[in-house]
């Protein structure tokens, strides 16, 4: 009996190591982002910097999003034709698609995508200058770390996300044009009039909201956990590997809460 009393009373313990672990965690992020805030409006501005970051994380993005959005959108007018087809509304096919990828699949998957890349880069960009020193260097010269190195991230990551994933949007429709009206023979016409009639602007800036907050969240757990980097090499490796995890896990929570809140505002 005192055996599975003890048992239990580790269990709970644990439980409680692991909730309050987490909680300092949360915290300690929002000490960072607070002190982003601080250091983003103070001078010197340096944009350099900012482009840099923003041609990392925007331009050389392009190509894989090009290459999601793309079979994205095809998959997406395939699944819904077939669906469609028993109930003979096929030509709602391509208003569905568009409006699943304006609304959801373009600013998540696109979050996603930046995590699983830029976020990873930026985690591990940092950790490694701070295993060698590098960041302390920075203070020694006066220069404050978090404004050199995590506000041209955030601000690049929160500006190139909603840009990337209008991208993702325009090229995912083109991919469903051309399965919908050419491999599934859906009048030309047809496709884009029903488009037109189901499609609103307010759709796409759902999305456009989204993937702000994504690349806000994404830049910024990316950057806190390179700054967290311990232990050498081994400490980028897992810091790296934490902020993808908890880049990709916070734009799908976040999206739920976003979804529940702007669909009574929009």
């Amino acid at each position: 009996m005192e055996m599975v009393q003890g048992r239990f009373e580790n269990f709970v313990s644990g439980i409680g190591r692991v909730i309050i672990q987490n909680i300092n965690g949360l915290g300690s992020i929002f000490k960072f982002m607070l002190s982003f805030f601080y250091w983003a409006v103070r001078p010197p501005i340096r944009p350099r910097l900012l482009f840099e970051q923003l041609e990392f994380i925007g331009n050389k993005s392009i190509f894989i999003i090009t290459l999601a959005g793309s079979f994205t959108g095809m998959v997406m007018a395939y699944q819904t034709y077939f669906g469609f087809q028993l109930i003979n509304v096929d030509s709602l096919v391509g208003p569905v698609t568009a409006i699943s990828l304006a609304r959801e699949l373009a600013p998540v998957l696109t979050g996603l995508i930046v995590a699983g890349r830029a976020g990873a880069a930026m985690a591990a960009q940092i950790g490694t200058m701070k295993v060698t020193e590098q960041v302390d260097a920075l203070e020694v010269m006066g220069i404050n770390s978090v404004q050199y190195l995590a506000v041209p991230r955030i601000i690049a990551g929160t500006l190139s996300v909603p840009m990337l994933s209008v991208f993702f949007l325009f090229i995912g429709n083109v991919g469903s044009y051309f399965v919908g009206t050419k491999a599934l023979a859906i009048d030309e016409a047809i496709y884009l009039s029903k488009l037109g009639d189901f499609m609103f602007l307010t759709d796409i800036w759902q999305g456009v909201i989204k993937a702000f907050f994504f690349g806000f969240v994404v830049s910024v757990i990316g950057t806190y956990f390179g700054f967290s980097v311990t232990k050498g090499a081994e400490g980028v490796g897992k810091g790296t590997n934490l902020a993808v995890v908890w880049g990709m896990i916070s734009v799908l929570v976040l999206d739920y809460f976003l979804t529940s809140f702007l669909v009574q505002v929009l």
